[in-house]
């Protein structure tokens, strides 16, 4: 079953309200981690791309599964 995601980049504010996170600073926490899913800068604001949210989604599956 398929996350389903908009077709814009997404937000830290995104993320916390899509996986109904305690606040936007677990974001952060996952990317200091290198836990989350993928992001990028543009400028000084976080980004991110779907299909990375997607993915990250598909691989904790996995691991989840196995």
């Amino acid at each position: 079953m398929a996350l389903p995601l908009p077709s814009r980049c997404l937000t830290p504010d995104d993320l916390v309200e899509m996986f109904e996170l305690p606040s936007v600073e677990t974001v952060y926490q996952w990317r200091r981690k290198r836990t989350g899913p993928r992001g990028f800068r543009v400028g000084r604001h976080l980004r991110f791309d779907p299909d990375d949210v997607q993915a990250w989604v598909d691989s904790r599956r996995s691991e989840a599964a196995a």
